[in-house]
């Protein structure tokens, strides 16, 4: 190792691996330096209820990261990352018994919504046309001129809609319900102007690459950034918690992928008080209670295709999700939450052991909230379940302190990064056009508090390490 490294990443999760690779891949010499025993942040895996069945830790779908343009562009594959999709990409189920169904398949998902198939074309065809080539310009800064001006225009129409809005250009509670379900990502009220923006990235993003899942967890797109960035000559130290810059070793630029209230503690005096306090004014948003279950035969569901879905939304119709949705950003927990379940061994089966099969489900809860989430998961998945609750062989509960805990970043419990309220949306985490930059010489900030937000797609450090590589162009 050279005296002075070129670049040194603080948080080895997705982001700070993929600033660290593009670095790396630059010809860079770089370090990385985890506080946790494991890299992956927000992408980590572990057997979490009983042996043999391997459960996701945080995120768990990935259509951000077959879309991502940086991570499509690695040669992840040959790292160990094998990308798996289940029949059914997404669920609904409703509470007459029936169920709607998203599937990559664009056609096949509109000639399942009946009489709003037309209707869902034509809200979404004209975009998913142009995701592809759109996608470098929906996943970065907000205050730049886009390569695709007309159609980013276009996208942009849509993304700052009221999510209820969009809902009702559709007549069938199955589509409605289906598109609010993918909405609520937002994390915030739907009600709002640019509450469609998560929702509609969604649901292009699942029509043109699907929700795939790694072969043997999450931790499988985090070990491959890893193997990759050590064949480019990168390190990467784990249980080391950096509690100021002191403690790392001399180089030319630093990449934070922390939270901004980190950032601030970590930079101190080097931050002008103006940049301090834009960061210290940073909000975070909702939270997640997450339960993992270990279920013998798997989910009864009443909708019996449900099964056969990688992933479910449990919220009930468009109307109960906007409402529960308001309730959580309020700071009141609703008895019927939107949530989430993860099914990723039908796409994975290697995930499963004998008829135990690892459930993955997360409900949103107002911030820091420390009350009883677990019965009320299984409450949501027995009105869509019944007999769910005899089939629950171990779980193991984490609720938002404990995602916390297991990962500073998960601000009480918010595992988006911050509050999506419109401002915010627009100015991550402060309105700049360059919201990478901290204020402080050389320092760069690249967790999920910046564009393009939440998700496992690396693009937040590819951007930061594409001003970090100027810095060190300009000085070679």
């Amino acid at each position: 190792m050279r005296d002075q490294l070129d670049a040194v990443v603080v948080g080895a999760g997705p982001n700070g691996l993929a600033a660290a690779v593009a670095i790396a891949r630059a010809g860079y010499s770089v370090a990385v330096f985890e506080a946790a025993d494991t890299i992956g942040g927000g992408a980590r895996s572990g057997e979490l209820t009983v042996p043999g069945l391997v459960h996701d830790l945080c995120s768990a779908s990935h259509p951000f990261g077959v879309a991502s343009p940086f991570l499509s562009a690695l040669p992840l594959e040959q790292h160990g990352l094998e990308w798996v999709w289940a029949d059914v990409d997404l669920a609904h189920p409703l509470d007459d018994g029936t169920a709607a169904f998203a599937y990559r398949d664009f056609d096949r998902t509109c000639d399942g919504l009946g009489e709003d198939g037309p209707r869902w074309r034509s809200v979404f065809g004209p975009l998913l046309s142009t995701f592809d080539a759109l996608t470098g310009d929906i996943m970065g800064p907000i205050l730049r001129w886009p390569d695709h001006p007309v159609s980013m225009a276009r996208f942009g129409l849509r993304a700052a809609m009221p999510a209820t809005a969009i809902g009702r250009r559709f007549r069938t509670e199955r589509a409605r319900a289906l598109w609010m379900g993918n909405a609520a990502h937002l994390y915030h009220r739907l009600d709002r102007p640019l509450s469609s923006s998560v929702g509609v990235m969604l649901t292009l993003a699942g029509h043109a690459h699907g929700w795939p899942v790694p072969r043997g967890g999450s931790a499988a797109i985090t070990a491959a950034l890893a193997s990759l960035l050590e064949s480019h000559g990168g390190t990467v130290t784990t249980g080391m918690h950096v509690r100021s810059l002191e403690e790392l070793p001399s180089s030319r630029v630093v990449i934070l992928d922390v939270a901004p209230g980190a950032a601030v503690e970590l930079l101190g005096d080097r931050l002008p008080t103006r940049r301090q306090r834009a960061l210290r004014r940073f909000r975070h948003g909702p939270a997640a209670f997450k339960v993992d279950f270990a279920v013998r035969n798997g989910v009864p569901w009443t909708a019996e295709k449900v099964g056969s879905a990688g992933f479910v939304h449990l919220g009930g119709s468009a109307a109960d999700i906007a409402s529960g949705e308001a309730a959580t950003v309020r700071g009141d927990m609703s008895q019927r939450p939107f949530v989430l379940v993860g099914q990723q061994h039908v796409a994975d089966p290697g995930r499963a052991h004998d008829d135990l099969v690892p459930i993955y489900a997360y409900s949103h809860v107002p911030a820091g909230w420390s009350g009883d989430g677990e019965s009320i998961i299984i409450d949501q998945i027995e009105r869509f379940a019944p007999g769910f609750r005899e089939r629950i062989v171990a779980t193991s509960v984490q609720r938002p302190a404990d995602l916390q805990r297991d990962n500073p970043n998960l601000v009480d419990g918010d595992i988006v990064g911050g509050s999506n309220d419109p401002m915010q949306l627009l100015a991550r985490p402060r309105l700049a056009r360059d919201p990478y930059s901290t204020g402080a010489p050389g320092v760069f900030l690249c967790s999920a508090s910046t564009p393009p937000g939440a998700g496992v797609h690396g693009m937040n450090g590819y951007h930061a390490a594409t001003r970090a590589l100027r810095l060190l162009g300009e000085a070679r």
